[in-house]
């Protein structure tokens, strides 16, 4: 099918640049793999500043947010009248830091906020894990519940990340009791929750979240986007086709997609009709 403006229906909703100090390409080029794959647009959902030195290898520093958004400013420019552009955050959440986040998002107007739970982050570790598995396991799903809980947040990124970090200890039916639990607060505030495609690439291949949550969500209702977690460009809509046809598997018929911190449906047929196929 053509690949017009009118005919394209997802965006890349996940997607970082390199003042995040681990991301590479300037937002041009990812906002060029976007128009190739057949999007609808790209949002640029780089690591948000932190207070107090939070693990700031990782992320911009706050003096940097302007600088952030004049580099997707420039990138909407050069794509205007193609590809709609768009700039959004990745914000951590760890309790207390309601306050710091309430007023980052207010600063400019943003079109996707995304919630993480970075369990690998050392201040995480240093506070949750106390050499137990399972029960940091539990803590996180209770974070991840509380994320959404706080409503500042449109969409809960990659949210069964906690599985990388002792894969070879992951076994979902051992912990689906507690990941329930915290699905069912989550189905509560309406707060989507992202099919993340890099975690194909990570210590254990697997999508984020994988099959058997998926299947709770779509049980209890939970809106589903979908994003590539890209770092570089080429991987901007990647495995989105393969993420369609898994949600369809998992009782979906429909993918969200979110533009102006406004949710929208789309069916996934029409989706999958949608993109060009990867080169």
């Amino acid at each position: 099918m053509s690949h017009d403006p009118d005919h394209r229906l997802l965006y890349e909703s996940h997607c970082h640049t390199p003042l995040c100090k681990h991301a590479f390409g300037e937002p041009e080029e990812y906002a060029r793999t976007a128009w190739e794959r057949g999007l609808r647009g790209v949002i640029f959902t780089c690591h948000s500043p932190l207070p107090d030195g939070l693990s700031p290898q990782v992320r911009m520093a706050l003096d940097e947010y302007p600088v952030y958004r004049d580099m997707v400013a420039r990138a909407r420019e050069a794509w205007a009248g193609k590809l709609q552009v768009g700039v959004g955050l990745e914000s951590d959440f760890l309790p207390g830091l309601e306050p710091y986040l309430e007023k980052l998002h207010a600063r400019a107007p943003l079109d996707h906020v995304l919630g993480s739970v970075h369990p690998q982050m050392q201040p995480y570790r240093q506070t949750y894990w106390k050499g137990d598995w399972d029960a940091y396991v539990a803590t996180y799903f209770d974070l991840l519940a509380a994320a959404a809980e706080t409503g500042l947040f449109d969409t809960l990124s990659h949210p069964d990340l906690i599985k990388n970090e002792n894969p070879d200890h992951w076994e979902v039916g051992r912990v689906l009791d507690v990941i329930r639990r915290a699905l069912d607060r989550i189905a509560a505030t309406g707060v989507a929750m992202e099919l993340n495609t890099s975690g194909l690439n990570k210590a254990l291949p697997e999508v984020n979240p994988g099959p058997v949550i998926l299947g709770e969500m779509a049980g209890r209702g939970i809106p589903v986007v979908i994003g590539a977690d890209a770092h570089v460009p080429d991987r901007v809509g990647d495995g989105f086709v393969e993420a369609l046809d898994l949600l369809e598997e998992c009782g979906f018929r429909e993918v969200a997609r979110v533009f102006g911190r406004q949710r929208s449906f789309v069916s996934i047929s029409r989706a999958r009709a949608s993109l060009a196929p990867v080169a």
